[in-house]
């Protein structure tokens, strides 16, 4: 004798539990959307009603009133379609890791060049055709003096901010 599985009819609704994570998702979202700066928010279009219940969200401090208003968030995140905010703060989140990639790259040429790894500077002039040769050589002589100077300090920044400009370039 085989056993039944008994299985509810797919009418086209989700059940309980799918709704209630789907719910669930949307007020995470919306608690990524109140963790954003006030500049971050201007950048996005979001309803007048969310974004005023985002910015209370902001000047709220007790903790109850703060999950009862990510509630009303989380409400007001149902009525509209979320996926535009979504790929918003997936490119938010991007950006950031490829600026600290960046930012980490820079690091290491400056301090390549500082240690006078001349591949590095090959690498720099034929990756940015905007790139002085001359100007890097005096930056990073400038920046292999010896440590204890202010100078050095000064010059190793002075070369960290050419390589960002070039490379932003």
């Amino acid at each position: 004798m085989e056993k039944q599985i008994f299985q509810k009819p797919d009418n086209g609704r989700n059940s309980k539990t799918q709704m209630k994570n789907e719910v669930k998702a949307l007020q995470k979202l919306g608690e990524q959307l109140v963790a954003l700066s006030p500049d971050q928010l201007r950048t996005i279009h979001l309803p007048e009603a969310l974004l005023t219940a985002v910015k209370d969200a902001h000047q709220i401090s007790q903790h109850e009133a703060k999950r009862r208003q990510m509630q009303y968030i989380g409400k007001l995140m149902r009525k509209i379609d979320a996926e535009p905010i979504q790929k918003f703060l997936i490119n938010i989140q991007q950006g950031n890791y490829q600026k600290a990639a960046s930012f980490k790259k820079i690091e290491t040429w400056r301090d390549e060049l500082i240690k006078g790894n001349i591949d590095v500077m090959e690498e720099i002039i034929s990756r940015f055709p905007n790139a002085q040769r001359q100007r890097l050589n005096q930056l990073a002589r400038n920046a292999r003096q010896p440590k204890e100077t202010a100078k050095a300090a000064k010059a190793s920044r002075v070369l960290f901010r050419y390589l960002k400009e070039i490379y932003d370039y």
